[in-house]
């Protein structure tokens, strides 16, 4: 299969590629391909401009997530922030917390960590060396999706366990699932102590990558390129494919709390479901570049941001979206309201803070 023509295409421009993560010996030779996922992340006062790709609250605390294993913390609703301590130096693409302590973050080398005290400290749940051995678990438990699964093993031992997790969603502190390149898809029961393959369940025959995952009410919906969403509507057991109104690739899915779905991607497009993904309206946001991130403020002010730098406002539950004034922030990977009502945001230049209430800087 031909690589991503979309995010991996952003996140080439916003992360470093893996290889070039590999770190060099002393005696300036490559370490082992994959030994970034036993080597602990760089504590560096540089970490505090490295990419970000995304950022998320833990209660008051922000977490920001990005290349090279590479977490970062903030207190102060984003003004200052500071490095914590993970034990991979494979970089992060997404990160969840259910509350103030519990969360999880995922990345490239099927690296799936998790921490269980706000973000200070964190441990590697799963990475792509163990994922053969699950899905030939699975394709023993589950003699029908057998060949499917056997595939995968095929395509790991092909490959290498090179393939990123790309997103990831938490209903609760045990009940979680993780998407990613390749249809990849993992669920847990458990908090992550264990995994089951959920890929063969998926009406994806051409092995789309998948980029977004958010639960609406009592479905999950799954987003990816080519237009991909797919919805279950009885806990992930089973999936179906949804009519999309858009045949680009969608980067991520974000669920209100006005139990609507905003579904984003390529070239600008935006579309919000208000009956979990079974219609679609779509959302003006006047943008050529693609959406790469979403956030609901307090009030129910919806905010995109795009692979350009640019913050668009929605007051209209999303049927349309206006560009904030003012010079461009540097491309943006991922945003999220503070406390205080500003947003922090993930991107290339490290985490930022934008206050959406004060005038933009002039041009």
């Amino acid at each position: 299969m031909s690589p991503s023509r979309s995010l991996i295409a952003l996140t080439a421009a916003l992360c470093l590629a893996v290889a070039a993560a590999v770190p060099v010996s002393a005696a300036g030779t490559a370490a082992p391909r994959f030994g970034v996922l036993q080597q602990a992340a760089l504590q560096s006062p540089r970490a505090l401009s490295a990419t970000m790709l995304a950022v998320t609250a833990a209660g008051k605390r922000l977490v920001a997530v990005g290349e090279r294993g590479i977490v970062l913390l903030s207190d102060d609703g984003g003004a200052r922030w500071r490095q914590a301590a993970t034990p991979v130096q494979a970089s992060l693409t997404a990160v969840q917390f259910v509350d103030e302590r519990q969360g999880w973050a995922v990345g490239h080398l099927g690296v799936v960590l998790h921490s269980g005290d706000g973000g200070e400290t964190w441990t590697k749940q799963l990475d792509g060396l163990q994922l053969p051995a699950l899905f030939e678990q699975a394709a023993r438990a589950d003699a029908a999706a057998a060949p499917a699964y056997r595939d995968y093993v095929q395509l790991l031992a092909d490959d290498g366990p090179d393939k990123p997790l790309l997103a990831l969603h938490f209903q609760d502190a045990r009940r979680g699932i993780v998407v990613g390149a390749y249809n990849l898809a993992l669920g847990t029961e458990d908090g992550g102590a264990t995994w089951t393959p959920l890929s063969a369940r998926l009406p994806n025959p051409r092995s789309l990558h998948l980029y977004g995952v958010a639960v609406s009410g009592a479905s999950i919906v799954l987003a990816g390129e080519q237009g991909l969403l797919l919805r279950s509507d009885n806990g992930g057991r089973d999936f179906a494919v949804l009519e999309s109104p858009y045949r680009g690739s969608w980067f991520g899915l974000l669920a209100t709390r006005g139990d609507r779905l905003l579904v984003y991607g390529l070239r600008g497009a935006a579309y919000v479901s208000a009956d979990r993904g079974s219609s679609w309206s779509q959302a003006a946001t006047g943008l050529p570049v693609s959406i790469s991130g979403a956030a609901e403020l307090a009030d129910g002010t919806l905010v995109l941001g795009s692979s350009a730098g640019d913050l668009l406002v929605s007051r209209d539950q999303g049927r349309s979206f206006q560009r904030r004034d003012g010079p461009p922030q540097p491309p943006i990977a991922g945003l999220v309201p503070t406390q205080d009502g500003a947003l922090a945001l993930a991107g290339l230049r490290g985490p930022q803070r934008v206050d959406l209430a004060a005038p933009p800087a002039a041009r």
